[in-house]
């Protein structure tokens, strides 16, 4: 008789805890539309992820190539060879010597680019005696010997200069996370990428420099400002052509997760230098020395951007010895990483019980009440 009341009053305690309001919120997924993958070959979790230890052997194997300085000699040749093509808007200055009627100086109130011969939208000049000249597309070397080839018709081995006195058809754009943003115009003086670079005044604070990208006619290269301007490797400079884009991104995807046993869990920044695994462990406080399992402390790197089963990899450092921390100064963070510390078990063990004594103490008192009640 007195299981039977004991088992009554449990009964009765469970229904009225079902029945009152739970603190916080709640997600029931029974009631409503799950939608199920169609692949009937779909891996199971633990099939579809890599673990590595990481060990003073291994860490070797995933670390990234060192960018080391390198010279470019495409880029030079490139550059011995360039010429500036006039296009429509330039202004070219041509003199003729010995005759200055077929020459229009530049006087106090007026520069050479406003005396000069414009370049009309359908490539050509007009100039005195020889009429329309056709120069767009043309280096100055090219129209100084068509003019002087044409003028020679009325004048006796005429000696012509021509120049540009205003660059104005042409031009390569800077823009994102830099100082200066705005155009850079193509001139006689090649303009590389890192001349753009540093004739905007350089790099933001918040700049990404490891993904700068370059896009000309429609395609889109990403080079390393990083390899270029703090290790010395030229192969990633480019010569600028007209429409060429450089866009410095914002760092904002240079993040990384850093969570669970350790002293204060939060989002971290990646510098421009980069951050290893002891760096991130260090910005935030450590490891948890009370409740963390030294053995467990995890880098999950996702690869669900690349065609294959496996979605992440995960890289353990065990660092019960604090010696190992040295490993994690050679392992550089990624992008999106997560920095996953486990809890001990003990501590695991703790938190059911912090969890479950609450229960069992109500019940407890429900039963004792009862059984007082009873008695009187």
């Amino acid at each position: 008789m007195h299981f039977t009341k004991k088992l009554l009053i449990t009964g009765m305690a469970t229904a009225m805890l079902a029945g009152c309001t739970v603190p916080g919120s709640h997600l029931n997924v029974d009631n409503k539309n799950v939608m199920v993958s169609s692949n009937s070959e779909e891996l199971d979790l633990s099939e579809q992820i890599n673990v590595y230890p990481l060990t003073p052997s291994k860490v070797k194997e995933f670390k990234a190539p060192k960018v080391y300085s390198k010279p470019n000699t495409a880029l030079d040749a490139e550059l011995s060879r360039y010429e500036y093509h006039i296009g429509p808007g330039d202004i070219l200055n041509i003199t003729i010597w010995d005759h200055p009627e077929l020459t229009i100086p530049a006087g106090s109130y007026r520069s050479s680019a406003e005396a000069g011969n414009w370049v009309h939208a359908d490539g050509t000049i007009f100039y005195p005696y020889i009429g329309q000249v056709r120069v767009e597309g043309k280096t100055v070397t090219q129209v100084r010997d068509e003019i002087s080839k044409r003028l020679a018709a009325y004048i006796e081995s005429p000696q012509v200069d021509v120049n540009v006195a205003s660059f104005r058809s042409q031009k390569a754009y800077v823009t994102g996370e830099i100082n200066k943003p705005g155009k850079q115009p193509i001139t006689n003086v090649p303009l590389t990428l890192l001349d753009a670079i540093n004739q905007a005044e350089g790099l933001s604070p918040d700049a990404d420099w490891r993904n700068v990208t370059l896009t000309r006619n429609g395609q889109e290269e990403t080079i390393s400002l990083y390899a270029l301007m703090q290790r010395g490797d030229l192969t990633q400079n480019r010569l600028l052509r007209p429409g060429d884009i450089i866009h410095v991104p914002r760092n904002d995807a240079q993040k990384v997760f850093v969570m669970g046993e350790v002293n204060d869990p939060k989002l971290l920044k990646i510098d421009r230098a980069g951050m290893s695994l002891t760096e991130a462990l260090s910005n935030v406080g450590g490891i948890n020395e009370l409740s963390a399992d030294a053995t467990g402390v995890f880098v999950i790197r996702s690869r669900a951007n690349q065609n294959t089963d496996i979605i992440a990899d995960i890289y353990q450092l065990n660092i019960k010895d604090a010696s190992a921390l040295v490993i994690g100064t050679e392992f550089e963070l990624e992008p999106y990483d997560i920095v996953y510390v486990t809890a001990a078990p003990i501590t695991r063990w703790n938190r059911v019980m912090q969890q479950l004594l609450p229960t069992i103490n109500g019940f407890n008192s429900l039963s004792e009440g009862a059984q007082r009640i009873h008695r009187w």
